[in-house]
């Protein structure tokens, strides 16, 4: 299963804004800068993640965005389901409702398989990969990525 760009860049985001919240909430310009990401972007993911409650938001200077829990409490699963995206496995060539939908043999291992997967992304939260050892590496070099950025203007 290949997760969509909506999803990959919605966990990406929310990860490093967590990773970088210590001093108060996070701007979208520095998650841009960091993890490649554009602004415009964002700024459709946040919102969707806003009103999902996943994310807070605080305007004026030294504004930015917030987690909306504890790091602890939002799984991927939750992200991925918030910015709109099923997390579903289909082997279909015809979209169900379609005049020539026809179930396949193995239907129903891809729903089973689809099962799996979400149960799976609900076990993992936001803490959880903030401890991985090349995640918190990753995010050193991001960070170096965004001191160059700022250098070079």
């Amino acid at each position: 299963m290949r997760l969509s760009t909506k999803s990959r860049y919605a966990v990406t985001s929310l990860l490093d804004m967590v990773m970088h919240s210590e001093q108060g909430p996070v701007s979208l310009g520095d998650i841009s800068i960091r993890q490649g990401i554009s602004l415009s972007y964002l700024e459709q993911l946040f919102a969707k993640m806003r009103r999902n409650k996943l994310v807070i938001s605080t305007r004026g200077p030294g504004g930015g965005y917030s987690l909306g829990g504890s790091p602890t409490e939002v799984c991927i699963a939750d992200i991925i389901t918030a910015v709109d995206e099923e997390m579903h496995i289909t082997n279909k060539d015809v979209l169900e409702g379609s005049s020539d939908y026809e179930p396949c043999l193995t239907e129903q291992l891809w729903e089973e398989l689809s099962e799996e997967i979400k149960d799976y992304l609900t076990t993992i939260s936001l803490a959880d990969m903030m401890e991985k050892e090349d995640v918190r590496l990753l995010s050193l070099n991001h960070d170096m990525r965004q001191k160059n950025k700022i250098h070079t203007r």
